[in-house]
Formats: C-alpha cells, sequence, structure tokens
C-alpha cells in the first residue's frame, strides 16, 4: 500500500516537474541567446537553425515511437500545423529575439509573465479553461493573473536601487553593465515587441491544445512544426535579410552552442512536453509557470552575462511567484483524477459481490417464507371450507 502511496504522489507531480524543467530549459535558451546576440547573430537565422537541429533531432523518434499512434494527415489538420509553424517558431522567436536584443534578457523574461494571463483569457474565450464567477477557485486564478501582470509592470517600470550581490560586489565587469544597460526609447521597442510575442505564443499554446484531439501524436506534431517553422523561418529570413548570406555563416562557438541548445530543449522537447501536460492539465497550466524562469534568468544573467539586479525587479519577481501560486491553487481541481490502481479497484468490487450475494441469499429466504405462509394459509381455508360444507342443515 506504501508503494501505491508513492506511486500516487509521483504520478501527481510529474506535471509540476515537467513544467519546471521547461522553465529551467528556457532560462538557458535566454543567457544562450543574448551572449549570441551580442556577438552580432541573426535572429532570423538563430531561428532557422534552431529548428533544422530539432527537427533532425526529434524525427528518428518519432517515426519509430509513434508508429501505431499516428493519425492519417488530413488537410484541415496540416492547416493548423502550417500556422503552428508561424505563430510560434517565426513570429513569437523573432519578435522575443530581436526585443531581447533591444533590452537584456531578464527584461525579456519578465515582459513574458504576461503570458499565463493572455493563455487564461483566449483559453476562456475559446472555451478549454473554466471559469465559474461563483467559485472561489475561480476567483484565485483570475486574482493570481491579474497578480502575475502586477508583478511584470513592477519589474518594468519600477527599477529602484542596484542590488550589489557577494558574488558580483566584487568582480563586476561594468563595461559589460554599461552595454546591458538601455534608455527608455529601447525599452518601449523592446517591450512591444515581445508582447507580440506574447500573444503570438499564447494562440501557438491554445491552438496545440486544439490540434492534440484530432493529432493526438505529440511526437510527430512535434516534428511537423518544427520542420515547417524551418521552412517558414528560411522564407521569413531570405525577405527580412534580403539575401544577406553573411547571416548564415556559423563557428563552433556560442552561436552553435544557442542553436543546437534552444533546438534541442526548448523546441523540441519543450514542444513535446508540453503537449503532454496539456492533455491532461490544459494550456494555463504550462503558461503558469513561466514566472520562475524569469527568476532563473535574473539570476544566471548577473552570473553570465553581468546584468544588473534591481529592487524593483525582486519586488515584482516575488509578486508574481505570489500569482503564480493562486493560478495554480485555482486550477488544482480542474483535471481529473488519474483512475485507481487495479489493486485499489479489487477489494471494492469483492466488497460489492460479497454485498450483492448476501443480499440475494436474503431475497430467497424471504421469498420461500413467503411461499411457505401462503401454502399453510390456502391449506387452512381448504380445511375451513370442509367442515362448513359437512354440517347439516
Amino acid at each position: 500500500m506504501e508503494n501505491q502511496g508513492h506511486g500516487n504522489s509521483l504520478s501527481k507531480l510529474k506535471p509540476y516537474l515537467a513544467a519546471i524543467f521547461l522553465q529551467v530549459g528556457f532560462a538557458g535558451m535566454d543567457v544562450l541567446s543574448k551572449a549570441a546576440l551580442n556577438q552580432g547573430m541573426s535572429t532570423y537565422a538563430l531561428v532557422v537553425y534552431r529548428h533544422a537541429i530539432a527537427t533532425l533531432v526529434m524525427a528518428p523518434f518519432a517515426a519509430i515511437l509513434d508508429k501505431k499512434v499516428r493519425p492519417k494527415m488530413t488537410i484541415p489538420i496540416f492547416i493548423k500545423i502550417m500556422v503552428l509553424g508561424f505563430l510560434e517558431p517565426v513570429i513569437d522567436q523573432n519578435f522575443y529575439y530581436v526585443g531581447m536584443k533591444y533590452t537584456t534578457a531578464t527584461f525579456a523574461s519578465a515582459m513574458y509573465n504576461i503570458l499565463p494571463a493572455i493563455t487564461f483569457v483566449m483559453a476562456w474565450i475559446v472555451r478549454l479553461e473554466k471559469v465559474n464567477l461563483r467559485s472561489i477557485r475561480s476567483h484565485g486564478k483570475v486574482i493570481g493573473t491579474l497578480a502575475t501582470v502586477a508583478g511584470a509592470m513592477v519589474m518594468t517600470l519600477m527599477k529602484g536601487p542596484v542590488l550589489e550581490l557577494f558574488w558580483t560586489k566584487a568582480s563586476i565587469n561594468h563595461e559589460a553593465a554599461a552595454k546591458n544597460g538601455t534608455d527608455l526609447h529601447d525599452t518601449i521597442k523592446g517591450g512591444i515587441m515581445i508582447t507580440v510575442g506574447c500573444f503570438s505564443y499564447a494562440g501557438f499554446v491554445i491552438l496545440q491544445a486544439v490540434t492534440l484531439e484530432t493529432y493526438p501524436a505529440e511526437l510527430s506534431l512535434t516534428v511537423w512544426i518544427c520542420l515547417l517553422g524551418t521552412l517558414e523561418g528560411t522564407i521569413a529570413a531570405l525577405i527580412m535579410e534580403k539575401g544577406n548570406a553573411a547571416i548564415w555563416a556559423i563557428k563552433w562557438d556560442t552561436k552553435l552552442l544557442t542553436a543546437a541548445y534552444s533546438g534541442i530543449v526548448c523546441s523540441g522537447l519543450a514542444y513535446y512536453i508540453q503537449g503532454v501536460i496539456m492533455k491532461d492539465r490544459g494550456p494555463v497550466f504550462v503558461t503558469a509557470f513561466s514566472p520562475l524562469c524569469m527568476v532563473l534568468v535574473a539570476i544566471m544573467s548577473s552570473f553570465i552575462l553581468a546584468e544588473q539586479m534591481y529592487l524593483g525587479r525582486v519586488i515584482g519577481a516575488i509578486i508574481i511567484i505570489a500569482g503564480l501560486y493562486f493560478v495554480l491553487w485555482g486550477k488544482s481541481k480542474d483535471y481529473k483524477s488519474p483512475p485507481p490502481l487495479i489493486e485499489q479497484q479489487i477489494e471494492p468490487a469483492k466488497i460489492d459481490r460479497s454485498t450483492n450475494e448476501n443480499d440475494s441469499f436474503d431475497n430467497q429466504v424471504q421469498a420461500i417464507a413467503i411461499d411457505v405462509a401462503s401454502t399453510e394459509t390456502s391449506i387452512r381455508d381448504e380445511k375451513l371450507q370442509e367442515k362448513s360444507d359437512s354440517i347439516p342443515v
């Protein structure tokens, strides 16, 4: 029984651990991407290389593991996949990278904290998210969503004093820190681009959840998205870069590491894992963990990129984490509980069977008693009738 209890606890923790793994992966991508962009890598080339690598890595797994569950490709499904490949690989990532180029990795990840709120509203509109204003848990989801947005705004608008962290106080690279500084114009421009990317990614998550209902093969869907994202991203790169061949030059350096890491972890594995999570918990659950990425990026960037940490960002992070707690608490009753184990089903079945047998036996005894009573009554009536017939008139 203890093993069964541990198994149930682990199965309940799996979605949370998977969502946290996604955010850790995204945090690493943000730091590496900012470093690659600082070295002059084209955002459009990064998107193409990223999804080309993801396609090559994930295709063999999809061909083998999804062989029996892969449904037939139809025109409506293919159109949905084409839109998915355009929403996230092309629009979201290009706008996100350009916005990061104008600002910092910490700012970009902080702005992305409005993603749960946008996804929540869009999922509610298309009826993928349940909202009952009379339920206290629905109130928690709404309050938590608003809190994440408020925290993101605090991080964006309220800087406050610089926090001298013990690992940067003596060895901070002031030249890098000055380079990472941004003026108000670049901040606004980058913030708008990142916001557009948020709307695009929220639409991608919603459409992915809808597509999985008719094409329930997560690995195959991941490969299709990456493949079409590579093709559509190449067209966008050729148009935006006006045939500049120099953007495709890549060496064994941070640029290649960024493309490989983001392709394998943040496209290939991420699309697959979030598809699996969405089947049970829905799209809002997947995006609700995005604030954790901002906290991780803020810490990693202070180490690697010498980005300055401000008090306003710390306060905003605390508000965002509180909002995340409310959203997860509100959603804790939305998913269906996993079916009980076979061993747990046997005992109730035995009890029900024994109860039914006892009930049937009692019914049989009662029926026999009724038959005996009715027989005795009929015999007594016959004797009385014979006596009445024998009396002379």
